[in-house]
């Protein structure tokens, strides 16, 4: 997926966009860069302005096209229907996603580089191979590292690596077998969310 320039969308959204801008000497640019615009604007700015923002924070952080993300707030709101959340729904669509649950344990530094470890052939999910890194991993879900990746060297050493990392409280993982599950169901008090989901959907059914 294209993005653009990161460094000038992550100051306009905020460094938690994309890992490589998540650096003190980029926040300190990004805070002075604001402070400017605060000062030409004369502080303000609407509530639309900040949920399109937030919109684009949340999708760029998750790396989903404008299409899926359209998707998964639909189905977010089509859930409020019955006794599900939106705001939590949307939450856990997207933190279930492959390529996200492969970053959130520690397999891959960056979301980026987690889309392309999936893609390759490296990730399975009940035994099988998957290389679609938007495929919804379900509570309960089996995954691994394919037997014969375990030599690449992106997991070499990361049993040790492994341990300085913090494990999601709603995913399991033993480093030795290269193995887990999903055990519970992502919240925000277990995944922080990307930004404010109140303000993606109120964009949507404004």
């Amino acid at each position: 997926m294209k993005t653009g320039p990161r460094y000038k969308i992550a100051k306009r959204l905020g460094g938690s966009v994309f890992e490589k801008t998540q650096t003190q000497k980029f926040a300190i640019s990004a805070e002075r860069s604001a402070r400017a615009k605060r000062r030409s604007r004369g502080g303000r700015g609407g509530e639309y302005g900040k949920q399109i923002l937030e919109k684009q924070k949340v999708r760029l952080t998750y790396g989903v096209t404008e299409g899926q993300f359209r998707n998964y707030v639909k189905k977010a709101l089509a859930a409020s229907s019955g006794k599900a959340n939106p705001l939590e729904r949307l939450h856990e669509m997207l933190e279930l996603r492959l390529d996200n649950v492969v970053w959130r344990l520690g397999l891959a530094a960056t979301r980026r580089a987690a889309r392309q470890m999936v893609a390759h052939g490296h990730v399975l999910v009940n035994g099988k191979r998957v290389r679609v890194p938007s495929h919804h991993v379900a509570l309960g879900d089996a995954l691994a590292i394919r037997e014969g990746s375990r030599g690449h060297g992106a997991f070499v050493g990361f049993a040790e690596r492994f341990l300085e990392r913090p494990l999601p409280s709603w995913l399991s993982w033993n480093a030795e077998a290269m193995a887990g599950a999903v055990t519970t169901r992502p919240t925000a008090a277990s995944a922080d969310p990307a930004g404010d989901l109140a303000a993606v959907l109120s964009f949507y059914t404004r």
